[in-house]
């Protein structure tokens, strides 16, 4: 059986109740990430990233800005 957690304080606390009896002998394997997932990606740092474009109705028409799609205008949502 396999049981998830984490270190905090030097200990390792698991998720949830484990119903293991104490002084059971674990063996703990870190879990590596998968190579597309790090803190080096930029999606983890998007908030450092953004920046204002100065286009007042960006997110109610990106596909206007985007693809020349028709504007939306907030009275027809």
């Amino acid at each position: 059986m396999t049981y998830r957690g984490s270190i905090q304080n030097g200990v390792v606390v698991f998720e949830g109740s484990v119903p293991l009896p104490e002084g059971t002998v674990v063996i703990v394997e870190p879990e590596k990430l998968p190579a597309s997932v790090s803190a080096a990606d930029p999606i983890y740092r998007i908030y450092e990233l953004a920046a204002p474009t100065g286009v007042p109705d960006l997110s109610l028409n990106l596909d206007h800005y985007l693809y020349g799609s028709p504007k939306v205008t907030e009275d027809a949502q």
